[in-house]
């Protein structure tokens, strides 16, 4: 943990190994790393293959790992061999080598952008947008240009994008449609990138600027992001309980419900790959020859006994075309039958593009999952609650790893809560008190989450000084919901008033001097809305959130859209929505939602007025 690397560093890592990884065998070997030097037109001797063998392989096994492959790429800019290494790992096709240039990001590194990609999300956004009205000035995108980068960088599309995976998360009303101006631009990326935030995407290495000048590494590095996550929204058993059918023997709801989309859809996928005797482990490597995608298409296509569904007869004579690439092609055309025909390209399919081929197989099976919820089975499943979602959105866009898909399951062995005392500048020690991962069930592995989980019990009440009263690291363990959740909020509270600190230059914020402020705020502006405490009444209006906002921002709020006489719960909720949208668009990182405005929940209002006393402090 002593080395940091940044999402979109380990993504390029991780994009680089799979282009050596011929076999998809999560291991590099002679042969593989020879043909890589061949292939762009560098060959090198035998010896000095075996040079660079030796040097990557840190365990001695004779393969290289990924863990292995990572430590390397950190090593690689002052080191003249692993220069060369990654200068043909950027030359293998479909991949262009550019400069980063951003402040921000990592300031003159060269990053790996996948064409693939490029091409693939430029295709999603036509045929997601095409009816928009307010996009028609950028679509359709040309998939194999640059263009896609210019359409992004008003802002306008990626808002609608956001709003696609997540529904209602941006009030169209903010949104800056026409006439566009630098500044109305630059509101518009800041709308785009705390919304972005506010639903779990990590942003925290992109600012507008980024955007507005199309830097490639980034812009595809969120729009992956903001894709996934609405193809993700579904695969989830609490949303979608015929995911049960999933289930295996001895295995119980709560072990399913802990498995990530990845994992669930590659469960899926062998569902029905089973009936016809073929299993795959990835979406690499072992769907190359098209055979699986075949197969999976065949038993997920409607059969005629569902009303109002046609039969779809999917043909495999396409399944004995030698040519692998023919083969491809025959197979998309088939999931072209079933309004699936996205993402990938017959190339993207036979060279294993891992990343666009799951899109593609959460494509089949959000639109044809084929699954029925098993019969005579009574259970209660719990949806997540609004509380829980905000909390995994705010840690997820901190960067954490994992990524948290189900609060509970993934803060068991408290490395994210770990992670998270780092951000709040609480030290950890990683080298002398923390178990790693992975963490194997012969090897006591649960005594060693615990024993991770005690220490980050000692560091809230020791170091930290959280109210822990009653928490034990079992309790984390166990997925105590009240518990957890109670050391968690402080974590965020914390990090929120961190912020406040580090504008103040070190006065400690807290609650009374930030109703104080925004009092202040509010009157110095000439507005008639004050706030008591963060459970005031008034706050269900959101009427002093707006006019907060507009005192930090002035004219930035359209009050002809606010409703402020005799106020219905829809009245209420649509305030809320622009309110919070408002926050975003000002440059405020707001994570919580605009029913918390309504029903003035005070834990969420607090990080709302914290957030913009923050913003308020860097205008003064």
């Amino acid at each position: 943990m002593s080395e940091k690397i940044s999402a979109e560093e380990m993504e390029e890592i991780r994009e680089g190994f799979q282009k050596v990884d011929l076999d998809s065998n999560g291991y590099i070997c002679a042969s593989e790393l020879g043909d890589l030097f061949r292939e762009v037109g560098c060959p090198l001797p035998g010896y000095q293959i075996r040079e660079l063998l030796q040097r990557l392989d840190r365990d001695k096994d004779s393969h290289i790992d990924l863990d292995e492959f990572t430590a390397i790429f950190i090593e690689m800019k002052d080191d003249r061999m692993a220069q060369g290494f990654r200068k043909a790992l950027n030359k293998k096709e479909g991949i262009v080598a550019i400069g980063g240039t951003s402040e921000i990001s990592s300031e003159g590194t060269q990053h790996s952008i996948s064409e693939q990609e490029r091409f693939a999300f430029a295709n999603y956004i036509n045929s997601s947008l095409e009816k928009d009205p307010d996009c028609k000035h950028v679509l359709p995108i040309n998939p194999n240009t640059g263009d896609l980068f210019k359409a992004l960088a008003d802002g306008i599309v990626l808002c609608k994008l956001i709003n696609l995976s997540v529904p209602d998360t941006i009030d169209e009303r903010t949104i800056n449609k026409k006439k566009l101006t630098a500044f109305t631009t630059q509101e518009n990326l800041n709308l785009a990138l705390n919304s972005a935030s506010a639903i779990g995407c990590q942003v925290v290495n992109i600012g507008a600027q980024d955007l507005k000048e199309g830097k490639p590494h980034l812009v595809l590095g969120l729009l992956w992001q903001i894709i996934k996550i609405g193809l993700f929204a579904n695969i989830e058993l609490s949303r979608n309980e015929a995911i049960a059918a999933l289930l295996e023997e001895g295995e119980s709801l709560e072990e399913l419900m802990k498995l990530s989309p990845e994992e669930l859809l590659l469960r899926w996928a062998n569902f029905h790959l089973k009936k016809v005797g073929v299993t795959i482990s990835n979406f690499s490597g072992d769907i190359k020859d098209s055979k699986a995608y075949f197969h999976l298409l065949e038993q997920i296509a409607p059969d005629g006994s569902k009303e109002d569904v046609p039969p779809v007869e999917i043909d495999m004579t396409g399944l004995y075309e030698k040519n692998l690439t023919k083969r491809a092609d025959c197979m998309l055309t088939q999931a072209d039958h079933l309004g699936c025909r996205q993402f990938v390209t017959a190339t993207d399919v036979v060279t294993g593009n891992a990343k666009l081929n799951m899109a593609f197989v959460a494509t089949l099976f959000n639109k044809h999952p084929a699954l029925t919820k098993p019969e005579n089975q009574d259970w209660f499943l719990e949806s997540e609650t609004r509380e829980e979602r905000t909390f995994r959105n705010w840690m997820n866009s901190l960067g954490v790893r994992p990524h948290v898909h189900h609060i509970y399951g993934d803060l068991q062995d408290a490395m994210v809560i770990l992670q998270l005392y780092e951000r709040i500048k609480v030290p950890v020690d990683w080298d002398n008190r923390v178990n790693h991962p992975p963490f194997k069930v012969a090897g006591g592995g649960h005594l060693k989450k615990i024993e991770n989980c005690n220490y980050a019990v000692e560091l809230g009440k020791n170091k930290a000084g959280f109210s822990l009263v009653g928490i034990g690291g079992q309790d984390l363990y166990d997925g105590n919901a009240t518990l957890t959740l109670a050391l968690v909020w402080q974590l965020m509270r914390r990090y929120t008033l961190n912020v406040l600190e580090d504008l103040g230059h070190g006065e400690v914020a807290g609650d009374d001097l930030i109703i104080s402020w925004v009092n202040k705020t509010l009157a110095e502006a000439g507005k008639s809305s004050s706030i008591k405490s963060f459970k005031d009444k008034s706050i269900g209006t959101s009427i002093p959130v707006l006019d907060l906002i507009d005192a930090i921002q002035p004219q930035s709020v359209n009050f002809e859209l606010v409703k402020n006489e005799s106020l219905s719960d829809e009245d209420k909720l649509s305030n809320a929505k622009y309110a919070i949208s408002m926050a975003r668009k000002i440059g405020a990182k707001v994570y919580a939602l605009p029913e918390d405005l309504v029903e003035v929940n005070p834990k969420m209002v607090m990080t709302i007025f914290a957030c913009l006393m923050g913003r308020g402090m860097k205008r003064a």
